[in-house]
């Protein structure tokens, strides 16, 4: 699939993205868990020994392939679904990094089972990603993960495994030469655009497009970020917003993969921040089923604007980590429900605690589901002082 360069490149790209992700320095002797499924074994290898030569301890931990995804899921009990291994809470507690290769052999395998069983480990597990949030707000850990190209993935998104490499490639900038260098150069971009939606005092937004016309709030004390090194690639530009203030109808006109479940056309209906109606042309039962998962699952924890000139991605790639970054004519806007990011709290993140989240209307959920909307769309911010000011419009932003 990848050349030896190219592997090369693309462990050095998420070398990157780590190092970017993490307000500190990564020193020798770091604990690296390097998580990955079995097709990306080949960029696995090429990870770990970067991470060799680079000091570090790399821990390395393949994912549930799709024969064990059906028997954990359709046959384990609830005990079983919900139990922790013994050492895992004290490994999370003590990794400075992750690095995360998405490849799945199927994308559909799981969509007999009950998303509730699904949501149960989900919910068991969540303290996990809680404690890796809370090392790094301190500055002690940070992550990114990447896609490596399959034959499920080309095959749901309607390409052929040389079209699909090929958007991967360009995406990540793998064909240029030196490719941190190309994403410093896009994370200083990004800079401005950050910088210049952070310098305005933003009361709320309201997205319009054919089939959308949604309000969101900020919320007090946030910031916008983007170009993070979290996700490679990565070109939006999000914030978290006080979900209490959603209010609107938004529609997802780019279809997604979640759970073993295809899903088309969602369209979800706010009032009072709560998503109270779900519809959607394909997979419609799984969608309310998912914003049942938990308290806050029908909630927004995530409001995304991706600029077309940034992005390379001109094509649907059945997987979240492209999709919610696709470029093409119009750029995208994409809201997730669930989980919040914390990092977006403008303040002393080690001071950002339970209480002082829910203060400030930044949601929690075992689920984060981005839902991506591709049409032709106009953002209008509404300044603290009455103002009206369009900052995204036709696909870039207005800086």
């Amino acid at each position: 699939m990848f050349t030896e360069i190219e592997l090369k490149k693309y462990a050095q790209t998420l070398w990157w993205g780590l190092t970017t992700a993490r307000t500190r320095p990564y020193a020798p002797g770091d604990n690296i868990l390097l998580r990955f499924d079995a097709p990306a074994l080949p960029l696995a290898e090429a990870v770990f020994d970067m991470l060799i030569e680079k000091g570090l301890n790399p821990v390395a931990r393949q994912n549930m392939t799709t024969a064990m995804d059906l028997s954990f899921y359709g046959k384990g009990s609830q005990d079983q679904l919900t139990a922790v291994p013994a050492g895992d809470k004290e490994l999370v507690g003590n990794l400075n990094g992750l690095i995360s290769l998405i490849a799945p052999a199927s994308l559909t395998h799981l969509q007999d089972v009950d998303p509730k069983k699904i949501g149960q480990a989900a919910v068991a597990r969540k303290f996990m990603r809680d404690i890796m949030e809370q090392r790094e707000q301190t500055g002690d850990f940070g992550w990114t993960l990447c896609v490596y190209p399959t034959a499920a993935l080309a095959e749901s998104a309607g390409l052929t495994m040389a079209e699909f490499k090929a958007q991967v490639v360009r995406a990540c900038f793998l064909d240029h030469e030196d490719p941190p260098a190309k994403w410093t150069e896009i994370f200083a971009e990004a800079e401005k655009v950050k910088a210049w939606l952070n310098g305005l005092d933003i009361k709320s937004l309201r997205v319009t497009s054919e089939n959308t016309d949604l309000t969101v709030t900020p919320g007090r004390d946030r910031r916008w970020l983007g170009v993070s090194g979290h996700n490679i690639p990565s070109f939006e530009i999000f914030l978290s917003p006080d979900w209490r203030g959603t209010e609107g109808v938004y529609y997802a006109d780019q279809p997604s993969y979640r759970s073993g479940n295809y899903v088309e056309g969602v369209r979800l209906t706010f009032e009072k921040g709560i998503a109270v109606k779900t519809e959607a042309k394909v997979g419609g039962e799984f969608v309310a089923k998912q914003l049942t998962l938990d308290e806050g699952a029908n909630r927004l924890g995530e409001f995304s604007l991706t600029d077309r000139r940034f992005s390379k991605i001109t094509a649907f790639m059945a997987n979240t980590l492209f999709d919610e970054n696709f470029g093409g004519d119009q750029g995208n806007c994409h809201v997730a429900v669930g989980a919040s990011y914390s990092d977006t709290y403008a303040g002393d993140q080690s001071t950002l605690d339970a209480d002082k989240k829910r203060d400030l209307g930044f949601n929690d959920s075992a689920l984060h589901w981005d839902l991506v909307s591709t049409e032709r769309k106009t953002v209008t911010a509404t300044l603290a002082d009455g103002q009206e000011l369009i900052i995204y419009k036709d696909g870039e932003f207005q800086y």
